[in-house]
């Protein structure tokens, strides 16, 4: 039997859990930043700003570090993949939330890390759950019902529509997932990596914009703009370290950690936008946090 890849199996030591943790502490608070400007510069015209902003600083920091740029490495197929995925993602959920609530929209998303660790049975076999660790993602996942509600059936087509393409965008997160860990993007830097996610994304959320008559009405505030910086600078940062892990780590065990990025968006609604916190949000945090500890617990 071929020897299975560390990579595939690894559980993350304390220093990357505290690395996943950071990452998705600032993915929680670029919810609030998209809120904050979304009056002024509507969300797919922020994703296509972000991303184009963020692709010219990962340019410069490649050829600063001299990396190769060019797609002579073979990662050209798997790049344009993963980044089309990455950019539909973004279209899916900025779309779908006008049919579906964000509330429901959270928990379709977050499917993602059961899509993952389906999907690793059959690229990676080693990386299999056991009994403890489905019951973590499952207790983590029951987390999030406990934050957001468990959503009533859907109440009209329309609804319905926003749902479904919330769990496709979930799905497309995973493919990204599985196909950046699956691939030739495994090899390379992930510079890289973000570079083909962030390069293709501002093209499709461009051309979603168009289609969709976004427009700018006036000069964005001071506001405005440094919510902006914050999706560009910090966030397309931490998207380097997280394909780094990705690569570095189980994707199943990883994947599960984004069961934090929605709860520390309600802790952060409530420090920026003053946004209320229910008693429940506490028990949440405490499933959430027993979901993660079993989920990587050696098998």
């Amino acid at each position: 039997m071929a020897e299975v890849p560390a990579s595939h199996t690894r559980s993350l030591d304390a220093a990357s859990m505290v690395l996943v943790v950071f990452i998705c502490l600032t993915w929680g608070f670029n919810q609030p930043a998209v809120k904050l400007a979304i009056h002024e510069v509507p969300p797919l015209t922020q994703c296509a700003i972000r991303s184009a902003l963020a692709t010219l600083m990962v340019l410069g920091i490649m050829r600063w570090r001299g990396l190769q740029i060019a797609a002579r490495d073979g990662t050209l197929m798997a790049g344009l993949m993963a980044g089309a995925l990455f950019g539909l993602e973004f279209l899916l959920i900025y779309r779908g939330l006008l049919y579906t609530t964000a509330s429901r929209a959270v928990l379709f998303i977050y499917l993602a890390p059961f899509f993952v660790t389906i999907g690793a049975r059959w690229f990676f076999p080693g990386d299999r759950f056991g009994l403890m660790q489905w019951l973590g993602l499952l207790m983590a996942f029951v987390g999030m019902l406990v934050a957001f509600g468990v959503p009533a059936p859907a109440s009209s087509p329309d609804q319905l529509l926003g749902d479904v393409m919330m769990a496709f965008a979930a799905a497309g997160w995973a493919a990204t997932t599985l196909i950046i860990k699956a691939s030739t993007l495994a090899r390379v830097s992930p510079e890289k990596t973000l570079l083909y996610q962030i390069g293709i994304g501002a093209l499709v959320a461009a051309a979603g914009a168009l289609a969709f008559g976004e427009r700018i009405a006036a000069m964005p505030s001071a506001v405005a703009l440094g919510s902006l910086a914050y999706q560009t600078l910090v966030v397309g940062t931490t998207f380097s370290l997280w394909f780094a892990l990705i690569v570095k780590f189980s994707a199943s065990r990883l994947s599960a950690f984004t069961f934090l990025t929605p709860l520390f968006g309600v802790a952060a609604g409530h420090l920026v936008l003053g946004e209320p916190l229910t008693p429940a949000f506490a028990l949440a945090v405490v499933l959430v946090a027993a979901g993660l500890i079993l989920v990587n617990r050696p098998r």
